[in-house]
């Protein structure tokens, strides 16, 4: 099964700042696939995350943390609808974050941050590694979902459902 890797904190601003289709290119011996510009790769051949690590590690200028997953993981991950099955609201943007490690502590879910009627992220649920959320755009002071739920659960990275989407539909057979 394929590999999906998700780097942190990479390509934010003039932060670690690198090419993405680059790298996929290359570690072409490991048939990558580059998703987007926030470092998220799928890896179609067969090889040990360890392996995957060492390949892109080398390739960067940086350190950068990597959340290695099997594909299988996040595909069963999306079978279960962990927004449930009504469409966002227009001001509602759904989000993936993969944790970095183990969580400190997990709240009961769903939380909304901040708790008032104008929160801005809801974490709607999490399984292993994988926590939903919901940003809704607010006047003011934005808050970043991956802010929110480092704070709440643990070091992640966060990537836009319409991302992990276009990932599902490179690991469909």
């Amino acid at each position: 099964m394929a590999l999906v890797v998700f780097l942190r904190g990479v390509n934010v601003g003039r932060h670690k700042r690198f090419l993405p289709a680059q790298l996929a290119r290359d570690v072409a011996e490991f048939d990558v696939v580059n998703v987007g510009a926030a470092g998220t790769f799928v890896v179609r051949a067969s090889a040990a995350p360890s392996a995957i690590r060492a390949a892109i590690g080398r390739q960067l200028a940086f350190e950068a943390a990597m959340v290695i997953v099997t594909g299988r993981e996040l595909l069963e991950f999306v079978a279960t609808e962990p927004f449930g099955r009504r469409p966002p609201a227009s001001n509602e943007q759904r989000f993936l974050a993969v944790l970095v490690e183990r969580p400190r502590a997990v709240p009961t879910l769903p939380v909304t941050i901040p708790q008032t009627a104008k929160w801005q992220v809801k974490v709607v649920s999490r399984s292993g590694r994988f926590v939903a959320s919901v940003w809704r755009r607010q006047a003011g002071t934005l808050l970043y979902p991956n802010v929110a739920i480092e704070k709440l659960i643990g070091a992640a990275t966060t990537r836009n459902w319409n991302t992990i989407r276009a990932i599902c539909k490179i690991l469909q057979p």
